[in-house]
């Protein structure tokens, strides 16, 4: 499996806490089948100030770290990116590494607050797909705003964005609520992939394997599209890609 999403970048954000939990966090994604993975901190103003260049040096040591212990886990970097007005201006000045590309366009890695849809995030798709650049929705199944009001998924949907869903909501890890509407956007397949987003190795650990099979139960033909072949064909392509 290819997963898009991680958190797996030591003592960069809320995920991996130090090298060590890096480590065995890499040794999980690969004991659930994962053979690459991309980093994606959190780049999100006044919280996680990360840039492009501390992104890529955190990506270069745990590569090596990787490498030397043996973890047969390939690696990519990106970022998950909070929505803000200066999404435009960091991509002006190269400061946004992208996960991949999708359908010719690079693809970015987009986080709203859980809280809700953001106003004005319409517009900001849309200055986006005119650059050239592909929003992928980052686990919109947690967003409480879509979860009580399933048409403003709809909505969000026609700006002509994708969606990466966590693999942790189908298997029950954010409760019943998630899970329900997780569950029925694979049923309605309107995912285009899905993804580990883990953080550790126990409260948000990598619950891939246990999602494929939940998504290979109701139609393995796309389980194979979201766990495989979609990630892979955004990533295979990317290379890093700026």
């Amino acid at each position: 499996m290819i997963d898009l999403h991680s958190h797996i970048l030591p003592d960069i954000d809320d995920g991996a806490r130090s090298m060590d939990m890096s480590l065995d966090m890499a040794r999980q994604a690969v004991e659930n089948g994962i053979t690459h993975m991309v980093c994606t901190p959190h780049i999100h103003a006044g919280y996680f100030d990360n840039t492009f260049k501390a992104i890529e040096q955190s990506y270069i040591l745990l590569k090596a770290r990787l490498d030397s212990e043996q973890i047969p886990l390939q690696l990519s970097f990106g970022a998950e990116v909070r929505v803000s007005e200066q999404i435009p201006s960091w991509i002006l000045h190269n400061e946004i590494p992208f996960i991949g590309k999708f359908a010719s366009r690079k693809v970015l890695l987009l986080e709203m607050p859980h809280s809700h849809v953001p106003v004005g995030i319409e517009m900001l798709i849309k200055w986006l797909l005119e650059n050239n650049i592909q929003p992928l929705i980052a686990h919109p199944e947690r967003n409480r705003e879509l979860l009580a009001d399933n048409g403003k998924f709809e909505w969000l949907r026609r700006t002509n964005v994708i969606f990466q869903l966590t693999a942790g909501a189908l298997v029950g890890r954010f409760g019943a609520k998630v899970n329900e509407f997780a569950l029925k956007l694979i049923q309605e397949r309107k995912i285009q992939v899905v993804a580990s987003d883990t953080h550790n190795l126990t409260k948000r650990p990598n619950d891939m394997a246990k999602a494929y099979e939940v998504v290979a139960m109701l139609n393995e033909d796309y389980a194979k599209e979201v766990f495989y072949s979609r990630p892979a064909s955004i990533v295979i392509r990317s290379d890093n890609i700026y």
